[in-house]
């Protein structure tokens, strides 16, 4: 997409900001969705590290709900 328009006056496109927009929170959205991925494997290494542990010691490990 380009910010060029045959049929406008300036022969700016109308759309163009909201094309902006929306590829920059898309960039954003990426970058979040990554990091959270990246927390929630550490999380389930430490989870199971836990109940590893737990069994190990013979404690018996809550049913998730």
């Amino acid at each position: 997409m380009t910010n060029y328009c045959a049929f406008s006056k300036d022969h700016k496109c109308i759309k163009w900001m909201d094309y902006e927009l929306t590829r920059h929170e898309l960039e954003e959205a990426d970058e979040l969705c990554h990091g959270n991925w990246i927390e929630i494997q550490h999380l389930r290494d430490y989870i199971n590290q836990l109940q590893a542990l737990l069994t190990e010691y013979g404690i018996e490990i809550p049913p998730e709900d």
